[in-house]
């Protein structure tokens, strides 16, 4: 039978929590096995036991160590606590391991008024449990289903049961009740169509980077669905996410609107969509087009809107991209492009709830196949099957005749060639940063081996000040985005975060998890081809290499603090996270306990 569903869950809520803490709280104190002789009764299989003092509470975690990774990715087994006063060691529930985590977190961290500090505990604990539920009723919906092996596109972006790997509560879920899941979340594959408003044109506002206008592409797309839909002269049909939609529907504006008769709701309508692993952006494999709404849902840390700002960006950007040529000289790394956008004007805010991205659609059917976010490829094993990255190691061995080891070596190279390298490039350049981390990264391994990289997010690019004449001559419509420009110290700590920390070391760490080969090869892979890099560089690309390969501690953003603090980060100015630092691996430097230190990089 294995493990219950609830028990998966439970699992692996305690990695995704304790990952977290000891990246951002504290680093734990390491015994190998063989010295750790503090608990003898103790049954641990690990070859080391990662220990946290809790001194707030006067009491010690002994947490056996299965595999202790050092791109930061551990793997954990069972728990044990001593209380002072006890003088032993018991056992302890992994979820009990966790509200006796956050309990000293929000002991040791100041500046916060009780009752405030009270306040968002209980958010946290609410968010966690919630997570941890969600996380069950996947993973039993999903038990035995044939799709968790596929390589068809949806069905990789569907296949994320546990979510992001460096958040404390990555399925949360906030505003989605519990009966809506089988139809809006993509972890349970449902399908829905669109609801549409025809709105008055007078309301309208839209953009276009593309050949097409906004409001035609969305006429084609309907035109797949169950007959053709003609808005009425004057108007322009709108689409929007059916949560959204009843969201709309409770508004003072729009209710107003369609009372004096500038907005009709029409219902759902068009082809049948399904959610993409971001929740809010829409997918059918027979339209060119995918939807990015927003939805009065909180995901992880940020209740999910789209920025009036971030519509024309979305377009610029498209523009921009296209300009520098870039994907001519790097044909295996792609910007997926954002063209277009709609959005309805209404009195008294600057959102009206109505704004969507449209977003190109590369992998309509037929060409949807081996498409993997390297979110996907990381992902622990789900439901007793391997991990998908040793999946595809496995197989291209075994038609090979090579070790595991030569190709996931050979892998890996390829990897770099296609993802690392151009981005860095792209920033050296042209001066443009992308947010590149697992979920927004996706790769075609249709042949096995990497052969092309794909990049998505409109709301992810960071433009170098140092480039702004540049880029404003090269594209003009920059200069009406100057939210995209950042300094360059900022975009080196967030790129580096993004690229190296969250998607690199995670792809590193994967391998070594999966004993596939030493994540230390690996490193010293990454430091030779970095290596080789840098001399080609001229641009701002190079503090950040020079940083990469040199630093003893790197910048690293903090999902836990920022819960902590209970930090919207997409509604926060300069979409400010709580960022912190981590030992570097590609240094060679061990990871030494530290107090806590919340601090917020803009």
């Amino acid at each position: 039978m294995g493990p219950s569903a609830r028990a998966i869950a439970e699992q692996a809520t305690f990695h995704a929590f304790l990952y977290c803490y000891l990246r951002e709280v504290d680093p734990g104190q390491w015994t190998d096995l063989d010295n750790w002789s503090t608990d003898p009764s103790g049954d641990y299989q690990g070859p080391e036991v990662c220990v946290l003092r809790l001194d707030l509470q006067r009491a010690r975690l002994a947490i056996d160590t299965h595999y202790r990774s050092q791109a930061g990715r551990h793997r954990f087994g069972k728990v044990r606590v001593w209380h002072a006063g006890q003088h032993s060691w018991s056992g302890i529930e992994p979820i009990q391991a966790v509200y006796m985590l956050i309990r000293e977190l929000y002991g040791l961290t100041g500046g916060m008024v009780p009752e405030l500090r009270k306040s968002r505990e209980l958010e946290l604990l609410c968010r966690l449990a919630e997570s941890y539920q969600v996380t069950a009723h996947y993973v039993a919906a999903r038990r035995g289903d044939t799709r968790l092996g596929s390589d068809r596109f949806i069905d990789t972006e569907q296949s994320l049961l546990f979510g992001h790997s460096g958040h404390p509560t990555p399925k949360s879920r906030q505003g989605l009740p519990q009966w809506q899941h089988s139809v809006y979340a993509p972890e349970l594959a449902g399908n829905f169509r669109l609801d549409y408003f025809s709105v008055h044109r007078s309301l309208v506002e839209q953009g276009s980077a593309a050949a097409l206008s906004a409001e035609d592409m969305i006429s084609e797309a309907l035109s797949q669905g169950r007959g053709p839909v003609h808005p009425a002269p004057g108007r322009v049909l709108i689409p929007v996410h059916p949560l959204q939609a009843q969201w709309l529907m409770t508004q003072p504006s729009v209710r107003s609107a369609i009372t004096r008769g500038l907005i009709q709701p029409l219902g759902d309508l068009g082809p049948v969509f399904t959610a993409t692993s971001s929740v809010r952006t829409v997918y059918s494999d027979q339209c060119d087009w995918m939807f990015k709404f927003s939805i009065p849902v909180k995901i992880t840390n940020s209740l999910r809107i789209n920025k009036y700002r971030e519509l024309r960006a979305g377009m610029v950007m498209a523009g921009l991209t296209e300009k520098t040529g870039f994907n001519d000289s790097y044909p295996h790394f792609r910007i997926i492009s954002d063209p277009a956008w709609l959005t309805v004007r209404l009195p008294g805010s600057e959102e009206s709830g109505f704004e969507v991205i449209i977003r190109d659609n590369p992998f309509c059917q037929g060409r949807d196949s081996g498409i993997f976010s390297i979110a996907a490829i990381t992902q622990d094993p789900v439901c007793g099957q391997p991990s998908r990255l040793r999946a595809v190691i496995e197989g291209l061995a075994l038609n090979e005749g090579r070790s595991l080891a030569a190709v996931s070596q050979d892998w890996f190279r390829q990897y770099l060639a296609c993802a690392i390298e151009p981005a860095l490039r792209l920033y050296d350049d042209h001066g443009v940063a992308l947010e590149a981390h697992q979920q927004n990264s996706l790769l075609d391994l249709s042949a096995g081996y990497p052969r092309r990289y794909f990049y998505r997010d409109n709301q992810g690019y960071y433009l170098s000040e140092s480039k702004r004449e540049y880029l404003t001559d090269l594209e003009p419509g920059v200069a009406s985005t100057p939210e995209l420009f950042y300094r360059d110290a900022m975009i080196r700590d967030r790129f580096c975060y993004y690229l190296i920390v969250n998607q690199l070391f995670s792809v590193i760490a994967r391998f070594g998890q999966d004993e596939l080969v030493a994540e230390q090869t690996l490193l010293d892979q990454v430091r030779h081809r970095l290596g080789l890099l840098l001399p080609s560089l001229n641009g701002p690309a190079v503090p950040l290499v020079q940083m990469v390969l040199r630093d003893r501690r790197l910048p690293y953003k903090g999902n836990l603090l920022t819960r902590v603090h209970d930090v919207d980060e997409l509604n926060a100015d300069l979409e400010m996270a709580v960022y912190t630092s981590i030992s570097n691996p590609l240094t060679g430097c061990p990871a030494k306990p530290e107090k806590v230190r919340h601090h917020a990089v803009a």
